[in-house]
């Protein structure tokens, strides 16, 4: 079998796309194209048409034909299963088998019609086969595209701590500032400005923000002499010269407060950090039905005090079989597995300093629905107009999880407009990664379900998948806690903070 060419024509032999497989001039291929209506009887049904060169074998496509232009030496029967396909792939990428529509989607036909025949000879493939070739949907990819996202999220995550912590010393330093100028700018107002009266509104004009940041440029301790050289200079405000000398006289009394950094560090870590992270990885049917839960989770210790590293932790775990655990090799098993403590197996060693020990590490896989935090379901059912309409909703199924910065992301056909009718908190389109983002901060017990419905383009229901989800809590659904850290010396209680997180790092529905 030698298929010279392939092509979609009109009834008066008007080629709408032809793509040839072999070597031939465009004047010759019109010419064939050309005298093919001429060839067909009218009012009666061919299936196949030669002259003394070619063979013609054809299909009606309403008004247009569907054309297959082969040696007179093929395969008659391969031919016409060849036909069957090529015009199963025109209706199936085209709307309608219209002129106009078939122009819109030439790229992605004349390439399909590559992946049928190949240098004239048919390849052993089926419709769904060249739909997911040309569609060039990779698993790898898919891959890349959730990690890329989690890095992203993680990032966003880790810009808000920061952020947070920011916000908690600047309050905290402020209150500071204040605190001592209040105390002390007014003596020094008294001793030192006699009858100047210009410096009470300058006083309030100056923040402890701008302390901070001025602070930060100075490394000498308060009693060293003051300069009153150029760095005065740089305390001017417009022409008060006077002030600006008068502040930069009194400015190591105002810094050393705010310079203490042992007072503002130890609000927010102590010289003990447990870090308790938990990621969870769900895969789910479009029917919203669970097909694997996976939970894992991992214990982080950080000890920057010498004197604190030898510690022993209380932990409070569930008690549920299913729960594998797994201690550092260092750490005794058998407090562990006996007391739930985590401490070192020789007690007279102590923990490593400014490291991230991760101590204890779980898992726990499961099928059991109830267990899943979040249920989503995605319908799609197509309008019959090129468009579907989409409901997502969602449920919490545990009423104590308070989940946050929760995303769910539904993939688009086009970068078209997505159309919105109701929508339980906000929503983003994507156009650029052809996808809607339906976004809630909170998800707890007193919103626990949600709806969303919208209209999008596409009548594929399957490609409204997968849809992806994330979010972050601070309540773990293994229920591992820290609830004491003790000194294993002297068994007194030691400080200590520490940060819970649970989030989703492959949450896939579809």
């Amino acid at each position: 079998m030698v298929v010279l060419a392939a092509a979609v024509v009109s009834k008066t032999g008007k080629a709408v796309i032809s793509r040839q497989f072999h070597e031939m001039q465009r004047s010759r291929i019109e010419g064939l194209l050309a005298s093919f209506p001429k060839l067909t009887s009218t009012g009666q049904q061919h299936t196949t048409v030669e002259t003394e060169h070619v063979r013609y074998v054809y299909q009606p496509l309403d008004d247009l034909f569907m054309v297959l232009i082969t040696n007179r030496q093929s395969n008659i029967l391969q031919d016409i299963e060849s036909l069957h396909l090529f015009a199963r792939v025109v209706t199936d990428l085209c709307r309608t088998c219209e002129e106009s529509d078939i122009l819109s989607n030439a790229f992605e036909l004349l390439c399909a019609f590559d992946e049928i025949i190949s240098v004239g000879y048919r390849e052993n493939v089926n419709l769904s086969q060249v739909k997911s070739s040309i569609e060039m949907e990779s698993h790898e990819e898919r891959i890349q595209e959730i990690i890329a996202k989690n890095k992203e999220q993680e990032a966003k995550e880790e810009l808000k701590r920061r952020a947070k912590q920011f916000e908690m010393q600047r309050k905290e330093a402020q209150k500071h500032g204040r605190a001592f100028m209040q105390g002390n700018f007014n003596s020094s107002v008294s001793n030192n400005m006699g009858n100047m009266g210009g410096m009470g509104s300058y006083g309030g004009n100056y923040s402890p923000s701008e302390a901070i940041k001025e602070a930060s440029s100075f490394s000498r301790p308060s009693s060293a002499p003051t300069s009153s050289g150029s760095k005065a200079k740089g305390m001017k405000l417009g022409k008060k010269a006077k002030a600006g000398d008068l502040f930069e006289s009194i400015k190591p009394d105002v810094e050393e407060p705010l310079l203490a950094p042992a007072s503002i560090q130890r609000i927010y870590s102590e010289s003990v950090h447990v870090d308790i992270d938990e990621r969870v990885s769900i895969t789910a049917n479009k029917d919203g039905g669970l097909e694997l839960m996976e939970v894992r989770g991992v214990l982080t210790l950080k000890i920057t005090d010498p004197t604190s590293a030898r510690i022993r932790l209380a932990l409070k775990t569930e008690n549920d079989s299913s729960i594998q655990f797994k201690t550092h090799p260092n750490v005794d098993k058998t407090a562990f597995k006996d007391e739930h403590i985590v401490q070192m197996k020789d007690l007279s060693r102590p923990f490593p300093i400014n490291q991230n020990l991760e101590l204890v590490k779980w898992k726990l896989s499961s099928k059991d629905e109830t267990a899943v935090p979040l249920t989503i379901t995605c319908w799609p059912s197509p309008a019959g107009n090129g468009t579907s309409d989409v409901n997502i909703e969602y449920e919490l199924e545990n009423d104590e999880l308070e989940l946050r910065e929760v995303i769910i992301s539904i993939p688009l056909v086009s970068d078209q407009s997505v159309n919105v009718s109701q929508a339980d908190g906000t929503y983003y389109v994507d156009k650029s990664r052809r996808v809607l983002e339906w976004q809630l901060p909170v998800i707890n017990s007193s919103n626990k379900s949600g709806l969303l419905e919208c209209n999008i383009q596409g009548e594929d229901p399957n490609a409204f998948f997968p849809v992806m989800v994330s979010f972050v809590s601070e309540t773990l659904l293994c229920g591992l806690d820290v609830v004491d850290i003790l000194n294993a010396e002297n068994n007194t209680e030691v400080a200590f903070t520490k940060e819970v997180v649970m989030s989703a790092e492959d949450y896939v529905i579809g």
